[in-house]
């Protein structure tokens, strides 16, 4: 049976209203594709690739700008020092685990030379976070096809969240964590747009987990629900915005810090050994790959970002609260990350007046 969102639950954060399908896909032309990788034989596989693909696959062809933030940089983000000179995406965005984020970014490049889109170098973007707990990671179990799989399956609308794709065998909390996603509508002076979040959730423990403001990880302590031993519970989480706002690379690096509150007011800090690596991209410019002459452009006024910078707040947060909802109790390589109870949660938020 499915698990709930957290709103199926009659839980939610934050003031704004999320977009239709409350997922980073409400921001038109963004795709989302999984490939989940699952086996016991001959090795424990518990991995996958999850691909987030803007403008409807016409990334190659017409850029959107993008900023990221390094909250803490225990991680890896390929494509980061070209983004950081240029303020351009020019292909899909991949997750994966720690030790495969290679083959992602080789099979991303094999793919883009393939369908023409190189016209000389192509730097893509591919982000990573450590699913050794649940998966024999040193198994190298993820391929090229996998990588394949994802991008060619991206599609609009409703995004599997928890356990699939890269997010299979990640785990939040100390609960079992993975792939979450949310949306915000922005309204500003400027116009109305919408913010979409995609996170991979693999940080924290349990004590600092909180929702709405509830010490949710005190409430339901490893006492009640066990965490997964022998795990650092500290792991990273790679988020990724999208927004078709009229956004500069410099307004998107801003967009892309207010991550770091949503991830706050879920009970993540930024600890030393964390990977907390965040992109945005904004598609409410056309940047066509080629072609002479000036782009013209539009973008928000800095005094109008506030509501885009309230969205995102909102829409991480909520991104991640989903991924621990969503996500089912997977036994692994090292054990078991159990999935937080959804009913004892209702129970907990409801005697707080939530």
């Amino acid at each position: 049976m499915t698990r709930p969102r957290l709103r199926d639950l009659g839980i939610s954060v934050g003031r704004l209203e999320p977009g239709d399908g409350n997922a980073i896909t409400d921001v038109p032309g963004v795709l989302v594709g999984h490939a989940t990788v699952i086996a016991d034989e001959p090795r424990t596989a518990r991995t996958g690739v999850t691909m987030i693909v803007p403008r409807g696959g016409d990334i190659w062809e017409n850029y959107a700008f993008c900023g990221v933030h390094v909250f803490n940089g225990n991680g890896e983000m390929t494509g980061i020092p070209w983004i950081e000179e240029s303020g351009l995406l020019g292909s899909a965005i991949g997750l994966t685990n720690t030790h495969q984020v290679g083959i992602v970014r080789d099979e991303l490049v094999r793919y883009s030379v393939e369908h023409g889109h190189v016209d000389a170098f192509i730097l893509p973007v591919v982000a990573e976070t450590w699913d050794g707990h649940l998966n024999d990671i040193d198994a190298f179990h993820v391929t090229a096809k996998h990588a394949r799989a994802a991008l060619t399956s991206a599609a609009p609308g409703a995004v599997a969240e928890g356990g699939v794709g890269g997010g299979t065998g990640m785990v939040c909390h100390e609960f079992k964590g993975g792939i979450g996603t949310s949306s915000r509508v922005a309204e500003s002076p400027a116009g109305t747009w919408t913010v979409g979040a995609l996170v991979q959730a693999n940080y924290g423990s349990r004590q600092d987990l909180r929702i709405d403001g509830v010490p949710v990880g005190r409430e339901i302590g490893l006492d009640e629900v066990p965490g997964p031993g022998g795990k650092d519970a500290k792991g990273s989480i790679i988020v990724v915005l999208a927004t078709d706002a009229p956004l500069l690379p410099v307004q998107c690096k801003r967009l892309a810090r207010r991550a770091t509150v949503g991830l706050a007011r879920t009970g993540g800090y930024g600890h030393d050994g964390s990977g907390d690596l965040f992109l945005a991209f904004a598609t409410g410019n056309e940047v066509p790959a080629g072609g002479d002459g000036t782009w013209p452009l539009a973008m928000v006024r800095h005094a109008h970002m506030d509501p885009l910078f309230l969205a995102a707040s909102e829409a991480v947060e909520e991104a991640i609260l989903n991924a621990l909802c969503r996500a089912e109790t997977m036994d692994g390589h090292l054990g078991v990350a159990h999935a937080i109870p959804v009913e004892r949660l209702a129970e907990v938020m409801a005697r707080y007046g939530r």
